[in-house]
């Protein structure tokens, strides 16, 4: 009994897969979704820098000072942090669309509820009715999370939507498997676990898994990538934390976008025809404050920003309202205020790229209103 309930145990660490048995079949043409979530509020002013304005300066002189002159150009005064030499790429090839100004209409403070906000997408959060479960049950898809539980984003799918993440223990010997295979021949529930987790293994590339048991956000991205490529797979939800930079920010962030941005490069790579047929949607629960405080870092605040990428998004330009950051134009007179609304945008960009109607679409965002522009080239 304690060799039966060892292997038991061991079976739950190596295999924390649970995805359904996936057929290695690549359709490039096939529109794919990925659900990116900034977790911890990123500072859009920062990261998004109005470069034409002169309050930066005077609100934010050592932050400003870190980035000043070194920022990448976009257009109309905008410019990206330094560290985000890929996403400057995709812009100047039109498949970055940056929109300033956005939140999800929760204008409170509390990470805790404005990821609820921007994971359910309702006026009312649920913690178990997410919009991107909305999205696949609407037209039948499949998503996978990049993570050891469910995200609220996902959750309400049932049998649409799994989770996948890679075990932190060293590759087992196959002799292993074989001997759980087994075991579980009386217990159907977890001879099914098995062989489906070893599937997912079988999917991905063995180079990259051994660099995924890192658990970082580039690898993760990669397998990501990976995953995508298959008929089975429709979207795809990836977290990355660490955005809340109460102090000594400018050196948080220059890693932070560095990873990042090196992440979704690899998304992109590993995707390789599909990125063309792939719409990327990365954003943050909200901004922070537009003054930098006593210890050289923000707080947490309103409106940031939102970005849109893949390979025929019609980018190359940077939408919506610019508010302004005089002490009257700001929300509270702290916080960068809020022009339109997160889910407007991914309303509109979802629409055009899974064809969804307007019952559907008010259905998955029930309190938005779809962006009228067109979101793709």
């Amino acid at each position: 009994m304690l060799r039966r309930d060892f292997l038991k145990a061991l079976a739950a660490s190596l295999v924390v897969y649970q995805t359904p048995l996936l057929a290695l079949t690549n359709h490039p043409k096939q529109p794919k979704v990925v659900w990116v979530m900034l977790r911890g509020a990123l500072d859009s002013l920062h990261t998004l820098v109005p470069t034409f304005e002169a309050e930066l300066q005077t609100l934010r002189p050592t932050l400003f000072n870190h980035i000043k002159g070194k920022c990448l150009p976009l257009d109309n005064g905008y410019a990206l942090h330094p560290s985000l030499k890929n996403l400057h790429q995709w812009y100047q090839q039109k498949q970055l669309l940056p929109i300033v100004a956005t939140y999800s209409g929760y204008k409170k403070r509390s990470h805790f509820d404005g990821q609820d906000y921007m994971e359910s997408a309702l006026a009312v959060p649920d913690l178990e009715n997410g919009w991107l479960a909305r999205l696949v049950q609407t037209k039948n898809k499949q998503a996978i999370a990049i993570s050891q539980s469910t995200p609220i984003s996902l959750r309400g799918a049932n049998q649409l939507s799994k989770t996948w993440y890679p075990s932190r223990l060293p590759n087992a010997e196959q002799e292993t498997y074989q001997a759980l295979q087994h075991l579980y021949q009386d217990s159907p529930d977890l001879l099914a676990k098995l062989q489906e987790g070893l599937s997912m293994d079988a999917m991905l590339d063995k180079n990259s898994m051994e660099k995924t048991q890192k658990n970082n956000f580039v690898s993760l991205s990669q397998s990501c990538g990976q995953l995508l490529t298959q008929d089975n797979i429709d979207c795809a939800m990836l977290t990355l934390g660490g955005w809340d930079s109460h102090k000594n920010q400018a050196g948080q962030l220059e890693r932070q976008l560095k990873v990042l941005d090196t992440g979704l490069q690899a998304l992109k790579t590993e995707l390789a025809e599909q990125w063309n047929n792939t719409l990327v949607i990365i954003a943050t629960e909200f901004g922070r404050t537009v003054k930098e405080n006593g210890t050289r870092g923000t707080d947490h605040g309103t409106a940031s920003a939102l970005f849109l990428a893949g390979g025929k998004i019609n980018g190359g330009k940077v939408l919506g309202k610019w508010p302004g950051l005089q002490q009257a134009q700001l929300f509270q007179q702290r916080d960068l205020q809020p022009t339109s609304n997160t889910f407007d945008w991914i309303a509109a960009s979802l629409k055009q790229h899974w064809h969804l109607n307007e019952q559907q679409i008010n259905h998955i965002f029930p309190t938005s209103n779809s962006y009228q522009g067109k979101m793709f080239r």
